[in-house]
Parts: C-alpha cells; sequence; structure tokens
C-alpha cells in the first residue's frame, strides 16, 4: 500500500481501480503488476480484468490460451461473468481445445444459482446431441430452388429454442450501422433498418454454440467457418433491401447464409429473391439455407435477396453467414 501512497493513488481504490489510475498516467507495467499481485492472492475482480485484458488485446498483447486461464481463474473464486466467459471458451474451444463435457459440467454446477444458466441446461439437455454438442442425426433441408441453391429446414429450431434467442438478444438490439468511410463515424445503415444483436465466441453460450453446431452440420462446413450468430428484429416498415451476402472481392468468401424465423404473428418481412422471385415466409422454428457464391468465390446474382418490410408486429430471425474456410477466434 505505501507504495501506492507514494505515487499519489488513494488507498480506498479496488485494486482494479488502482491499474486503471496507473494506466491513466501511462504506467501499463504497474498496471499490470498490480492486477497480477492481486490475482495472485485470489482478487476475482482482478482475474476477470486480466481475463478481459488478454481477450481485449488494448494494453497487453492479446492472448486467448492467458484470458482463457484467467476467466477460468477467476470462475472458481467465485465470479460469475468469468464463469459464464470461462464456459464459452470451453464449448467453442477458444484459446485452447473445445471440451463440450467439461462446458457442460461447469454449466450444471452454475445453474444452481444462475437463472440464465439453469435455462441454458434445460434447452441443451433437451437437444438430440453426441458427447460434443453436435446433433446426433444431420439435418436435411428440401432444396427450394436452384437458382441460388436454398433449402427449407423445417423445426430446424425448437419454440423454446427460438424464444431463448430472442430473449438474449433483446437486452443487447441495437440499430444497424456501418462505419461512414468518409468520416470513419457511425452511420444508420443505408440497406438494413432493423435492430441486431450479434453472439462472438465470448457470448455464444451452450445454446448457441449448440445451434451454431446445427448449422454447420445441416450446411456441411466447419463451426469455425461461420460468422457470429445473429438476431434480428424487424419493426413495422422496417426491412433489408436488396442485397448480396457475398462479399465484392475475393478472400475468405461468405460462400452460404442461414436464417432461422423465430416468431410469428407478424404480416410481411418475406424473405425475397429478386432475381428468381422466389419469395420465402418461415414459421418459427423454419431454417433457410441458401449459396452466395458460385464456384470460384464469385458473387451469385442469383443469390441477391432482401427482408421485405414488416406490415404488422414484430419480425424476428437469427442469422449466420459461412465463409468457405475457418476465421479466427476473437
Amino acid at each position: 500500500m505505501c507504495r501506492f501512497l507514494r505515487i499519489g493513488i488513494q488507498p480506498n481504490m479496488t485494486e482494479v481501480e488502482r491499474a486503471y489510475e496507473l494506466l491513466a498516467r501511462g504506467d501499463v507495467r504497474h498496471a499490470l503488476l498490480c492486477l497480477e499481485g492481486a490475482g495472485t492472492a485470489g482478487d476475482g475482480a482482478c482475474l476477470l480484468e486480466l481475463g478481459v485484458w488478454y481477450l481485449d488485446g488494448r494494453y497487453v498483447r492479446r492472448d486467448l490460451a492467458r484470458s482463457r486461464e484467467y476467466f477460468r481463474c477467476a470462475g472458481e473464486v467465485g465470479e460469475r461473468t468469468a464463469e459464464r466467459v470461462y464456459i464459452c471458451f470451453l464449448a467453442n474451444g477458444v484459446g485452447g481445445a473445445a471440451d463440450w463435457s467439461a462446458a457442460a459440467e461447469r454449466l450444471r454446477k452454475l445453474a444452481h444459482k444462475d437463472s440464465n444458466a439453469a435455462l441454458q441446461l434445460e434447452l441443451v439437455d433437451a437437444m438430440a446431441i453426441d458427447e460434443h454438442g453436435y446433433p446426433l442425426v444431420r439435418p436435411v433441408g428440401n432444396l427450394i430452388s436452384t437458382t441460388p441453391q436454398a433449402w427449407a429446414f423445417d423445426d430446424f429450431a425448437s419454440a423454446a429454442e427460438c424464444e431463448y434467442l430472442i430473449g438474449v438478444a433483446e437486452p443487447l438490439l441495437q440499430g444497424s450501422v456501418i462505419v461512414d468511410p468518409a468520416t470513419g463515424q457511425l452511420r444508420a445503415h443505408p440497406v438494413r433498418t432493423s435492430d441486431g444483436a450479434a453472439f462472438p465466441w465470448v457470448s455464444a453460450d451452450m445454446v448457441i454454440t449448440a445451434i451454431n453446431q446445427r448449422i454447420a452440420a445441416a450446411s456441411g462446413t466447419e463451426i469455425a467457418s461461420g460468422e457470429p450468430l445473429q438476431v434480428l428484429r424487424y419493426a413495422p416498415g422496417q426491412e433489408y433491401r436488396p442485397h448480396l451476402d457475398a462479399l465484392p472481392e475475393g478472400g475468405n468468401q461468405r460462400v452460404l447464409t442461414m436464417l432461422i424465423y423465430l416468431n410469428q404473428g407478424y404480416a410481411g418481412g418475406e424473405t425475397f429473391f429478386t432475381k428468381s422471385g422466389l419469395k420465402f415466409a418461415g414459421s418459427r422454428g423454419t431454417g433457410l439455407l441458401f449459396r452466395n457464391a458460385v464456384p470460384g468465390g464469385q458473387p451469385d446474382p442469383y443469390s441477391e435477396h432482401a427482408g421485405l418490410p414488416v406490415l404488422r408486429g414484430h419480425k424476428f430471425v437469427a442469422s449466420r453467414w459461412i465463409r468457405e474456410r475457418m476465421i479466427a477466434a476473437g
């Protein structure tokens, strides 16, 4: 404590507050030492903060393995946020090997004191999945279009799973934005007027991960080839104007899109393929998989589609873009 007094830091600060005071002075080294020292002594808040630092890579070099270990340690001393993140890392294989069974065991323990974990556990236990969280039977869709290739999946997600996705997304929903290339500032998305929430690996819990693995099985791809699952909400008048999901340039192309329709009781909002005239209105739990690129990776013009304006009620849909190759965790 005397060392902190000598440099003018108040003695009643928490160790995390001290670390940020040191950061404000440009002293990253001592800020890190502050957190590490307290973390070694079992300070869960400092262990959690270290997990965030090594995940974010803003103050220290990004290190997902070290981040995972700090989240584990923080969870074991009672930091629930850290435990939730560690379970996500275990289930997804971020920062180390995936271990679905270990993740499920920790979720089961957390469920005794965490209502969200209890709900996750109930949903996961109801799924027909193997010891790695993959479906026991590969979902097979019905081919409904050849230009573009598109498949419909009846009952791809259960009603309870759909309700769960809506429930975890609603507190996170934000208006769709893009970065203005001229100013660098965020502005309203010119094509999509919905509200959305994304679930990257750090927040892809066991229910979301199992659904992502179901999408991977249905599409014949690796789970690591998928971008984070998004949940979108369209209010009356909101839409997704005609667009291509494929990227305009080469690289790791978005070759497939999976949509899961999460609710019913709204009017309008059909998925409309502008070139072929195909119009698809999914009921709750229906999946729609379609191909965005032709062999060689160029965008397929026939995949241009729109989410037509919602006329009444609110439409919720989950979306996952799938790349041709695996993408890095983060």
